[in-house]
């Protein structure tokens, strides 16, 4: 057997300016049988067959916590005749970790979480239709209210295009508190707020004030009031919306493990 090539990694999470960390292929032939984890100088590592995963550079897959390698091993597992690499978004973000192809360090990963304050979903209002502007204010305000409370800050909203003017002491309270997180699970942050488009959401998940089904309704609370009045094609929106609800519970799954100091009983996966 060869081990997986460069491109195993699964569809990247999108970088900065939009930049995607890898492109693999979507799928590919499975070439091993069995699945397990082992212990090495760096960490744990996955093992298919006899050969070591390896990261897209090349660099031997090491995970910090032995309940992440059991995550990473089992979506390895479960895959059946053919890999399907974009569905594997935990061992994408593994790959993102150890390889770091956008080469940004803790700081810079930091701001670029904080700067989608200045965007976030849930404090961009609407005025019209009324109905909307009450279903935001009816939805968000009490996860912007909870926020507020929780990290002692104050966020607000705005109906204008300029979006609201978030403090510079809210900015820095929370730039603080993600520099509690290590670099690892801040790769995790920043891949839940590309998928809800919101930090407020996102730490609201992540804290586990919300669930990832409120997270993801909340996320796309315009479209799924324009659905409900318009319509739509109902494959395409459930096939989407299952999607999200995929990514962001990955995200958000890999940074309480990441997070995690703890360890479970060593297990090798079987068959």
């Amino acid at each position: 057997l060869r081990r997986p090539p460069p491109a195993a990694a699964g569809s990247g999470p999108v970088g900065p300016c939009g930049r995607r960390a890898y492109a693999p292929p979507a799928e590919r032939k499975r070439f091993y049988q069995n699945v397990s984890i082992s212990q090495g100088e760096g960490g744990f590592e996955i093992n298919l067959d006899h050969r070591k995963l390896k990261t897209p550079q090349a660099k031997l897959f090491t995970v910090p916590s032995e309940a992440l390698a059991i995550a990473v091993a089992t979506e390895w597992d479960s895959q059946k005749d053919t890999i399907k690499f974009y569905t594997m978004h935990l061992t994408t973000l593994c790959n993102t970790a150890l390889d770091n192809p956008t080469q940004r360090n803790k700081t810079q990963l930091i701001r670029a979480a904080v700067k989608f304050l200045e965007t976030d979903t849930v404090c961009y209002r609407v005025e019209e239709p009324p109905a909307l502007a009450e279903l935001q204010k009816n939805e968000w305000d009490p996860v912007v209210a909870w926020a507020e409370k929780r990290y002692n800050v104050t966020i607000g909203s705005s109906t204008s295009i300029l979006g609201p003017n978030i403090p510079v002491n809210t900015k820095e309270t929370f730039v603080s508190h993600l520099a509690s997180y290590n670099m690892w699970a801040l790769q995790g942050i920043e891949f839940v707020i590309t998928q809800l488009k919101s930090l407020i959401l996102s730490m609201s998940l992540i804290d586990r004030h919300i669930t990832v089904e409120k997270a993801v309704l909340l996320s796309r609370l315009e479209e799924e009031y324009q659905i409900r009045r318009w319509g739509n094609v109902e494959w395409a929106h459930d096939y989407d919306l299952c999607e999200l609800r995929a990514r962001t519970a990955a995200g958000t799954l890999f940074v309480h493990l990441c997070s995690e100091s703890s360890t479970v009983k060593h297990k090798l996966l079987q068959d």
